[in-house]
C-alpha cells in the first residue's frame, strides 16, 4: 500500500497560511474523492477542503486551532490493497518531525486552487496564544489557560530526562515556545510519556499562579473536545481583576485592518450626508410584504436601499468605477457588484452580490438572503468577496445615527445607513411624526468629486423619500 499526502492548498489568492478549524475525520476513516475533510480559515474567509483521492486516513498531521503554511502536507491517506501492498510506501515525515520539514516548493494541490509561485519572503509568523479570546459582542474576554486533571498516577511521572529531546508534537512544541515553556520540565501524561497540550497549559498555568494569585490562574478542569473549545471558551466571562487584556489578530479581522489601512491612506476620502424622510419607503416595504407575488421572500428596508442605489447608479454610471495606480487609468464599470458590509463573528466581511444591476426586485431579496445566511455560518467564500464595485453598510441596525465608512479597498463608494427613526418632520408645511433617517456617503474624491458626489446621494435620498421613484426613473 501506499501513502499519499494532502497539502494544505492556496484557497485564495496568494494566500500563505491558514488555520485548521476543525477535522471532520479521523486516522482510521475511510474517505473519497471530493469527500470534505477539513474546514480551514483563512485571512478572508472559512473554506471547507475536499480531498482529491480515495482511501484511508493514516494520520492528521495538525491539531485543530493550529495555523498551517501553505503547502504544508496536513493529512497523509493510505491508498491502494493487494499488489500495491508490495510496492514500498511514501516516506512521509511523523507528526513529531512535521516541524522541521519545510515544503519545497509550492504546487497546486486541488482543482481550481492554483497556488502562485512567489519569491516573496515572509516574516516568521508569531502564533499568538491561547488564553484571550473575543467575546460575541466584540468585548474582550480574557480565559485563563485551562489546566488538565492530573491522574491520580501523574506525579509520580518523572520529567524528561537530562539531554533527551522531549516528545511532543509540532503544535504542542510550538504551544510551549509561546508560553515561554521549556519542554523539558513538563510531566508527560501522554502514551508513551509524550507531552500533551494540556500537560504545556498546565506547566503555564503554575508558572503564573506564583505570581499572579489565585484570582488569576482558572481552576482545573478536564480538557474539553476541541470542537466545543470555542464555544466554552466564548463563554467564559471576562476576568475584571485583569488591568489589561491581549487578543490574537488574525484570520478576517487582521486582514480587515490591513485593508482598512490601506485604504484610508491611499484613496482621498471625502464624506458628505444627508437627513430625509423614508415614510413612503416603510410603507411600501409593509405593501411589498403583503403581495402574494413577494410571498416567501425577505422584504424589508435594506432591499429598496440597495434597490435605490442602484438606480441611482444608473443615474450616475461614473461614480461606479475604480482607480487603476499602475496604468494611471479610471476603470469605468459597467456591471455593479453590490457590497453588504456584515458583521460575523469572525469580524467583519464584504461579500457582494455579482451582477446586482441586472437583478430584480424579487431575485435582489434571494441575493441578500443567501449572503447574509452564509456570512453569519461563516462559509462565505473568498470568491464572494472580490470584485466588489459599491458598498452598502448599515450601521443603523446598531442605533447609531450614521458614520464616516472607509472604502473597500478598490471602490469607488461606500453608503452608510442610519437608523431610521420616528422624528418631527416638517410634511406638507406641518410638523408631524415621520420615519427619518441619516445617510453617508464616502467616496475615492480620485474618481468622484464633489459634484458627483453629491448627484449621487441625492439621487438615492430622492428614490427613499418617493419609491415611485424606483418605477419612473428605471
Amino acid at each position: 500500500m501506499t501513502i499519499r499526502e494532502f497539502k494544505m492548498p492556496d484557497v485564495g489568492e496568494g494566500l500563505t497560511e491558514a488555520e485548521i478549524l476543525k477535522w471532520y475525520v479521523q486516522p482510521g476513516d475511510t474517505v473519497t474523492d471530493g469527500q470534505v475533510v477539513c474546514e480551514v480559515e483563512t485571512a478572508k474567509a472559512a473554506v471547507e477542503l475536499p480531498i482529491p483521492f480515495d482511501g484511508t486516513v493514516h494520520a492528521l498531521l495538525f491539531e485543530e486551532g493550529t495555523t498551517v503554511d501553505v503547502g504544508q502536507v496536513i493529512i497523509s491517506v493510505q491508498t491502494g490493497s493487494g499488489e500495491a501492498a508490495e510496492a514500498p510506501a511514501q516516506e512521509i515525515p511523523a507528526p513529531a518531525e512535521a516541524e522541521e520539514a519545510a515544503p519545497a516548493a509550492r504546487q497546486p494541490v486541488l482543482v481550481g486552487y492554483g497556488v502562485a509561485e512567489s519569491s516573496t519572503k515572509r516574516r516568521p509568523r508569531k502564533a499568538a496564544p491561547a488564553p484571550a479570546v473575543a467575546a460575541q459582542n466584540g468585548t474582550a474576554a480574557p480565559v485563563a489557560a485551562p489546566a488538565a486533571a492530573p491522574a491520580p498516577a501523574a506525579p509520580a511521572v518523572p520529567a524528561q530526562p537530562t539531554g533527551e529531546r522531549p516528545l511532543a508534537k509540532p503544535p504542542v512544541r510550538k504551544l510551549a515556545k509561546d508560553l515561554g515553556i521549556d519542554l523539558a520540565s513538563v510531566v508527560p501524561t501522554g502514551d508513551g510519556g509524550v507531552v500533551t497540550r494540556e500537560d504545556v497549559h498546565a506547566a503555564a498555568a503554575a508558572a503564573i499562579a506564583p505570581q499572579a494569585g489565585p484570582a488569576v490562574a482558572a481552576p482545573a478542569a478536564a480538557p474539553a473536545p476541541a470542537a466545543e473549545a470555542v464555544a466554552v471558551s466564548a463563554a467564559v466571562p471576562a476576568d475584571t481583576s485583569a488591568r489589561e487584556t491581549r487578543i490574537p489578530v488574525k484570520g478576517v479581522r487582521k486582514v480587515t485592518a490591513q485593508a482598512m489601512v490601506g485604504s484610508a491612506f491611499t484613496a482621498p476620502h471625502v464624506t458628505e450626508f444627508i437627513t430625509l424622510d423614508v415614510t413612503r419607503t416603510m410603507k411600501l416595504v409593509q405593501e411589498l410584504k403583503d403581495d402574494p407575488d413577494l410571498a416567501g421572500l425577505r422584504i424589508n428596508p435594506l432591499l429598496l436601499i440597495a434597490k435605490a442605489v442602484l438606480v441611482a447608479i444608473r443615474r450616475n454610471p461614473d461614480v461606479n468605477a475604480s482607480w487603476d495606480e499602475a496604468a494611471q487609468e479610471i476603470v469605468l464599470k459597467h456591471y455593479v457588484n453590490l457590497g453588504i458590509a456584515a458583521a460575523t463573528p469572525r469580524g467583519l466581511i464584504v461579500p457582494n452580490i455579482k451582477d446586482a444591476h441586472a437583478k430584480t426586485l424579487g431575485e435582489l431579496s434571494e441575493s441578500l438572503s443567501s449572503l447574509v445566511a452564509t456570512a453569519r455560518d461563516g462559509k462565505t467564500s473568498p470568491a464572494d468577496m472580490q470584485n466588489g464595485t459599491i458598498t452598502i453598510t448599515n450601521v443603523g441596525v446598531f442605533g447609531v445615527d450614521t458614520g464616516t465608512p472607509i472604502l473597500n479597498p478598490g471602490e469607488s463608494a461606500i453608503l452608510a445607513v442610519g437608523a431610521i427613526k420616528l422624528q418631527p418632520w416638517v410634511h406638507k408645511g406641518k410638523v408631524k411624526p415621520r420615519q427619518v433617517t441619516t445617510l453617508a456617503l464616502s467616496f475615492d474624491h480620485r474618481l468622484i468629486d464633489g459634484e458627483l458626489g453629491s448627484k449621487f446621494l441625492a439621487d438615492i435620498a430622492a428614490v427613499l423619500e418617493h419609491p415611485r421613484r424606483l418605477v419612473t426613473w428605471s
